[in-house]
């Protein structure tokens, strides 16, 4: 089993229960689980309770459908109970460990491995894989080969390089007869242009997001938003990231700031404003509506003159801010990198994979689950649950 990452782990678990198997782990790093520690900002979103195939993203994101419906994010959930893993269920249906903690959940996954007897090889990193008549010859960088009657490949994708994302599996993969698709960096900030989110780094906000190429809306989504130096980001923005890098050129991200709010009632807000507190400097109209240094960001935006006093305001430099709220538009450049990425577009072709086993349809014997396919899921914890679910249907290495 090549790949100690969260598919990889539970791949070597499930292939553990059954006693008559020898499990061999291999992890390029110097210890397993890495990524999963940075997951959820340190806290470990590891399922979400919604996971369903509409969730998922790749050439044929119905392939999820069998590894989900063998082990569901309740039965995710389940499994980690009985390894003595607390949870808490957030908005959203988001799931982490109830220690807050992502190192909780990587720690049960390491005393489960010692207790099932897997052996663990860290610093191990496999330079070559060959077929052979009864099985498999598995090659490492310090040149020892190894051999195995069925393989695992859990290597993961190419996000998060800091954290040990690399293109390992793929030309592992290759070797033996497999094909990927192009690769993107998704769930990942936006990057913008920034004369507006420079000033406002750091400030977070509810949104609702539209991706357009010019009138066409390519995607939307809603959450919470956080504003970079180089752009924004957030659950909302990760969302759309996997369009905006696959999108080309020519496309804008249009900000709804106050999406609970209709155009009539914000300007009726407003004007209310206006009419009670006339002497209000102009700089504080949109106080209390959004943040303070957004409010006066949006102001600048929409060309309002924050000097002087409310009861001087037109009513089209109401609606003017109004619009603003309504419709804060930034271009887009694309995404940050793989290195920022937490998680891979594209991978592997599931088309040369049995959805009901994860076994290659070119190589039998071989199996691939997690990050290496060619699925990638929404912001929330499905990708995890993915991990989970495809690790545990290839450790049953069933034919």
């Amino acid at each position: 089993m090549i790949g100690g990452g969260a598919s990889g782990m539970m791949a070597a678990l499930t292939a553990a229960e059954n006693k008559e198997n020898r499990v061999l782990l291999l992890e390029r790093q110097q210890r397993v689980g890495r990524k999963l520690l940075a997951t959820g900002n340190g806290r470990c979103n590891l399922t979400n309770t919604g996971a369903s195939p509409d969730k998922y993203h790749g050439e044929a994101p119905d392939f999820v459908r069998p590894a989900l419906e063998m082990l569901s994010a309740q039965d995710a959930l389940a499994l980690f109970r009985s390894f003595g893993l607390l949870t808490v269920t957030e908005a959203g249906g988001r799931v982490y460990p109830l220690s807050d903690a992502a190192g909780s959940v990587l720690d049960v996954l390491r005393f489960q491995l010692m207790q099932r007897g897997v052996d663990l090889r860290c610093s191990c990193t496999v330079r070559q894989l060959r077929r052979e008549k009864t099985g498999f010859a598995v090659v490492t960088e310090a040149g020892e080969t190894l051999r195995a009657d069925a393989l695992i490949v859990a290597c993961g994708g190419m996000a998060g390089e800091k954290l040990g994302g690399v293109a390992d599996g793929y030309q592992l993969l290759k070797m033996l007869g497999h094909r990927r698709t192009a690769l993107y960096p998704a769930l990942v900030q936006l990057s913008t242009d920034t004369d507006y989110p420079r000033a406002l780094k750091g400030v977070r906000a509810d949104a609702a997001l539209t991706l357009r190429r010019g009138e066409r809306v390519l995607g939307s989504a809603c959450g919470e938003l956080q504003f970079t130096e180089r752009g924004v980001s957030g659950p909302a923005a990760f969302d759309l990231s996997r369009l905006v890098a696959t999108g080309g050129e020519g496309l804008s991200l249009h900000i709804d700031l106050l999406r609970d709010y209709s155009h009539e009632e914000l300007l009726h807000m407003l004007r209310a404003r206006q009419e009670k507190l006339p002497d209000l400097e102009t700089a504080e109209l949109l106080t209390g509506l959004v943040q303070n240094r957004l409010g006066k960001m949006l102001l600048r935006y929409a060309s309002v003159e924050q000097k002087g006093f409310v009861r001087d305001l037109s009513d089209q430099q109401l609606r003017r801010a109004v619009d603003a709220c309504k419709s804060f538009v930034l271009k887009l450049h694309g995404t940050e990198g793989f290195d920022k990425a937490q998680v891979t577009a594209g991978g592997v072709r599931t088309a040369d994979f049995d959805p009901e086993t994860l076994q290659s349809r070119l190589v039998p014997g071989l199996y691939a689950c997690g990050e290496v396919l060619d699925i990638d899921g929404d912001c929330g914890g499905y990708n995890l649950q993915w991990a989970w679910a495809s690790g545990r249907l290839a450790g049953r290495l069933l034919p």
